[in-house]
């Protein structure tokens, strides 16, 4: 929930060569110390249990010559059942010395493309989070992936100053494939002139 102050960093350095891999039970303490290196709270441990249940697909690690470097963490809410869904992101992080290389970047855009291509997302209709509002760089990198600022929850942090978040939200668009049958017929004589 605490969202990770995403300044200190060098501006212009070179984009970093990532791998990705799941966090599972095995590696759930290179979470929490990944965690303590990067955000202003410490993480219970419900919460390192809650990210051991989380959809694999939308919770990893950032690997760089083989060291975590950074990490999200999502979930569906609800977690099962039919009906509209959202993915609710509870944490994005990169550890202060490797941020400004797209290390963030790619980790929500793979989480992005997985909502919009995998099936087992396809009732999701909307990915949210929420972000401190006084942590300006970190509301602009969720607007240009076309993240909307929504109301402001007073006090939603405890021992962080300012205690306000911002709920921030994207709307899932999905264009509708065309039915099978009702793609358009081509002349035959037609796809040879082209």
């Amino acid at each position: 929930h605490y969202p990770a102050t995403m300044n200190g960093s060098t501006s212009g350095a070179a984009e970093l060569k990532v791998e990705f891999g799941a966090i599972h039970e095995n590696n759930i303490e290179q979470l929490r110390q990944l965690n303590l290196s990067i955000f202003p709270v410490k993480y219970q441990a419900k919460f390192y249990t809650n990210v051991l249940q989380t959809p694999e697909e939308v919770t990893e690690f950032a690997y760089w010559n083989g060291f975590v470097i950074g990490a999200i963490c999502s979930r569906l809410e609800p977690p099962s059942g039919a009906g509209p869904k959202k993915l609710y992101i509870m944490t994005l992080g990169v550890l202060a010395a490797y941020r400004r290389r797209k290390v963030g970047r790619k980790l929500l855009q793979r989480v992005l493309d997985q909502v919009m291509t995998n099936p087992k997302f396809e009732d999701v209709v909307e990915i949210y989070l929420h972000v401190q509002t006084s942590n300006e760089e970190a509301i602009g990198f969720y607007h240009s992936f076309g993240f909307e600022t929504g109301e402001i929850i007073p006090n939603y942090y405890r021992r962080i100053d300012p205690p306000d978040c911002y709920v921030v939200r994207k709307v899932v668009e999905r264009t509708a494939l065309p039915a099978e049958g009702d793609a358009e017929e081509v002349e035959p004589e037609a796809e040879a002139s082209a």
